[in-house]
């Protein structure tokens, strides 16, 4: 069943998302070479915590962590350690806040220093498939047209789709209805409906959709060791149409790049 969000909690969320959104800002530039995830993910709970939230993945479901942190081949669910990162890595660092009841879960794939010009293109891909399937969160579409847009999107590309792993509804539980697949059929699975709120969430690898998991029973990794992106938003249904509730502004403020990407999902362009 989906869990339809008043305007206020709507904006209670806005606020759990955008202490995720400025977590992930303040690693932006703490993301190079020599520098260990595990130091990156007690950066990232001190911040949390001293901007008057709770990490939200720290204990859920056992996770033993503040960040997921998946390099390279790995998709999602990495656990942080003291390998340091490398010149070259890529790096998917996803994060979860709670504040005001609500959950924020919001993802963003870094570049190590300089990376491969293919995988650099995997990422640029990945990040604007998000967009195409943000663009049909509207009242009356469904499921399956968000799911086709980023599927056809990355496909095109020549890249694999992961099947396994969804975006998710969001609200005072990480996974609310519905499940939002990164693929699918046109008009096919829930309709949306106004007051909704979900996170979309591409997991696209440069080979096979193929996964597999190691046995720490957390880390999913491509079945063929080619590198995978994943990028992730918060996105409401306001007045029929779709506003992101993250922002990846703070990301680019810290590295210095220009993007309007997000404004025409927003009603409000984030004053900072």
């Amino acid at each position: 069943m989906i869990i339809t969000k008043s305007r206020e909690e709507i904006e209670l969320m806005r606020e759990s998302a955008l202490i995720v959104s400025k977590t992930l800002g303040m690693l932006a530039t703490e993301v190079k070479p020599g520098v260990t995830t595990l130091q990156l993910d007690k950066l990232a709970e001190e911040f949390i915590r001293d901007h008057g939230a709770i990490p939200g993945f720290l204990g859920l479901y056992d996770f033993p962590n503040t960040l997921c942190m998946s390099p390279n081949a790995q998709v999602v669910h990495g656990i942080p350690n003291n390998t340091p990162l490398e010149e070259g890595d890529i790096i998917s660092i996803d994060c979860g806040a709670i504040k005001n009841d609500f959950y924020g879960d919001h993802a963003y794939t870094f570049p190590v220093g300089e990376i491969a010009p293919e995988v650099a293109q995997l990422l640029k891909i990945t990040k604007e498939s998000l967009y195409k399937g943000i663009a049909e969160l509207r009242v009356g579409k469904r499921v399956g047209d968000v799911g086709y847009a980023i599927q056809q999107y990355t496909e095109e590309a020549g890249y694999g789709v992961v099947r396994e792993l969804v975006g998710h509804g969001l609200g005072r539980k990480m996974h609310e209805d519905p499940e939002m697949p990164n693929y699918g059929r046109r008009g096919r699975g829930k309709k949306f409906v106004e007051g909704m709120v979900v996170a979309i969430e591409p997991m696209i690898n440069m080979g096979t959709q193929r996964i597999k998991q190691l046995r720490d029973g957390w880390t999913i990794l491509t079945a063929d060791g080619k590198p995978s992106a994943h990028f992730e938003h918060d996105v409401a249904i306001i007045d029929g149409k779709p506003e992101i509730l993250s922002t990846f502004k703070y990301i680019y403020q810290a590295l210095g790049i220009e993007s309007d990407e997000e404004d025409a999902f927003r009603q409000e362009l984030l004053v900072v």
